[in-house]
C-alpha cells in the first residue's frame, strides 16, 4: 500500500510539472496566430456566464444617480454642481480629472493647456466644489521611473495624479483606477475587480467608489473594508440606460443627460435628496455611441469573442459603490485553496486510474476518458451555479487543467516515465562502481 501511495504521488507530482511547463511555453504566445479560438474565448471567465443568464434581476438602486458630464467645459459643470448642491445630496462623487497632464515634463502653457489659463472658469470651478463641500474628485495611482527601475512593473506605488490644485478646494479624493488587463489607456479593457485601498508613500489611499461609500455610510464601508482583500471582485447589480442592448440589466441607475442636469425642471427635488451622485463621461449624449472611458463587464451580452464594451468607467464605479453599501459581496477561495483542491482532485484521479489499469487495463482508455469529461463537466457547472446561489467565486481552474491532463500524463508516466526510472535504478543497482586508486 505504500509503495502504491508513493507511486501515486510520484505520478500527480507529473500532471503538475507537465501542466507548469505547458504555462511557461503559453506565455510565449507562440501559437497565438493559430489560436482564434483560444483568442476569442481568452477573456471569458465562467462567472460571466452567470451574470449574464443566471441571476434574477436585480433591483433598482435609488441611492445612485448617475449624471453624465458630456463634453461640458468647466463653467458648465459647475453650474451642474451647483444645482445639484441645491437639492441636497449627501456626496457628490466627480469622475473626471482636471488637469494639464499632456504638458510635456509638467511644463504648463496656453499652447499644450490653455484651460490652465482661464482663470474665470477655473474659479468658478473650484467655488461650485468648495461651496457643496461634500465632492469627493478621483486621482490616479502612479509609479516614478525610479520605483520601475528599482522594482519593476509590480503592485506598488509611490505618487498621484491629482486634478489642479485651483479646482479641488476642499474637495475630498479617491484613486479612479481599476484592475483590467489593459497596458494602455486605449486599449480594449475588461474590468471584473478593484482594488479598495493602497499604501501609497506611507498612507492609506481609499477607491474613489470606497469613499464616496465611506462619506454616505461610514460603518458599511468599515465592514467592507475589515475584510482585509488586497483585491476585491465586483458583484455587478445593472447599467444605466442602454439603447444599443449591448448589456444585461439596463436601468438599474437613475441617469440625468447633461442637458437635463442644467435644467432643474427636467426633474423632481427629491431625486438628488440623501443620494449619492456620481458625474462623469456617458458620451456627448446618452446616445452616444463613443468607446471612451468605456469597459467589457460580466453584464455584456456578447460574452466571449468581439464585440463593443458595455459600460462607462463612471457607471463601474457605481456597481462598487451599489455593492457596500448593499454588503453584497463576492467571497472566493485563495490561491493557496485553488491548488490544494487541484492537488487532492488529482490525487484521487490518480489513484483510481492506477486502479482502472491494474484490474480493467482493456477498459482503461473508455473510463478515463468518461471520468475526466464527466467530472469537468460538474466542476463547470459548479462554478457558475455556486457563484450565483451563494455568490461565491469556486475558482477551479486549476482542477480543470488537471483533470484534463490527468488521463494522458497518467499514461505517459505508467508507460515510459516509470519505466526509464526503473531502468536506471536497476542499472545503479547491477553496476558495480569502479575502484578506488
Amino acid at each position: 500500500m505504500k509503495k502504491f501511495l508513493i507511486d501515486c504521488s510520484i505520478a500527480t507530482l507529473f500532471v503538475f510539472a507537465v501542466l507548469l511547463g505547458i504555462r511557461e511555453i503559453s506565455q510565449l504566445n507562440i501559437f497565438n496566430a493559430f489560436d482564434p479560438l483560444g483568442q476569442s474565448l481568452g477573456d471569458m471567465e465562467l462567472t460571466d456566464i452567470t451574470f449574464s443568464r443566471l441571476r434574477d434581476d436585480p433591483q433598482i438602486d435609488t441611492n445612485i444617480v448617475v449624471v453624465n458630464i458630456g463634453n461640458l467645459p468647466r463653467a458648465a459643470i459647475a453650474q451642474q454642481i451647483r444645482i445639484i448642491s441645491h437639492f441636497k445630496p449627501k456626496v457628490i462623487g466627480i469622475d473626471s480629472f482636471f488637469d494639464c497632464k499632456d504638458c510635456p515634463d509638467g511644463k504648463v502653457d496656453s499652447l499644450c493647456c490653455p484651460l490652465a489659463y482661464d482663470t474665470l472658469s477655473n474659479l468658478i470651478f473650484g467655488d461650485a466644489i468648495r461651496e457643496a463641500g461634500n465632492v469627493v474628485m478621483v486621482t490616479k495611482l502612479l509609479q516614478t521611473r525610479a520605483l520601475l527601475k528599482s522594482m519593476g512593473d509590480i503592485d506598488i506605488y509611490d505618487s498621484l495624479e491629482h486634478s489642479d490644485e485651483i479646482l479641488r478646494p476642499g474637495a475630498f479624493e479617491g484613486y479612479a483606477s481599476l484592475e483590467t488587463d489593459a497596458e494602455h489607456q486605449e486599449d480594449l479593457k475588461s474590468c471584473r475587480r478593484f482594488n479598495p485601498q493602497m499604501m501609497v508613500n506611507g498612507k492609506m489611499e481609499y477607491a474613489f467608489a470606497v469613499k464616496m461609500a465611506m462619506l454616505y455610510d461610514s460603518v458599511k464601508t468599515k465592514r467592507f473594508l475589515d475584510r482585509g482583500n488586497f483585491s476585491e471582485v465586483i458583484n455587478y447589480r445593472g447599467n444605466i440606460y442602454d439603447p444599443f442592448g449591448a448589456s444585461e440589466f439596463p436601468g438599474r441607475y437613475y441617469t440625468l443627460d447633461w442637458d437635463q442636469a442644467l435644467d432643474s425642471s427636467s426633474f423632481v427635488s427629491s431625486l438628488f435628496k440623501d443620494k449619492i451622485v456620481i458625474m462623469g463621461f456617458l458620451g456627448d449624449n446618452l446616445k452616444d455611441t463613443s468607446w471612451d472611458d468605456k469597459f467589457f463587464t460580466p453584464l455584456n451580452k456578447v460574452y466571449a469573442g468581439k464585440t463593443r464594451p458595455d459600460m462607462y468607467g463612471v457607471v463601474v464605479h457605481a456597481n462598487i459603490v451599489s455593492m457596500i453599501l448593499n454588503e453584497d459581496y463576492i467571497d472566493e477561495l485563495s490561491l493557496w485553496q485553488q491548488i490544494a483542491i487541484a492537488v487532492i482532485v488529482c490525487f484521487l484521479n490518480v489513484m483510481l486510474f492506477a486502479f482502472i489499469n491494474q484490474k480493467l487495463p482493456h477498459w482503461f482508455d473508455l473510463f478515463s476518458i468518461v471520468l475526466q469529461l464527466t467530472q469537468i463537466l460538474i466542476c463547470t457547472v459548479l462554478m457558475m451555479y455556486i457563484f450565483n446561489w451563494f455568490a461565491f467565486k469556486l475558482n477551479l481552474t486549476y482542477t480543470l487543467a488537471a483533470l484534463a491532463l490527468v488521463g494522458t500524463c497518467f499514461e505517459l508516466y505508467v508507460n515510459v516515465v516509470k519505466r526509464v526510472l526503473s531502468v536506471t535504478a536497476i542499472r545503479y543497482w547491477i553496476t558495480k562502481g569502479r575502484k578506488a586508486v
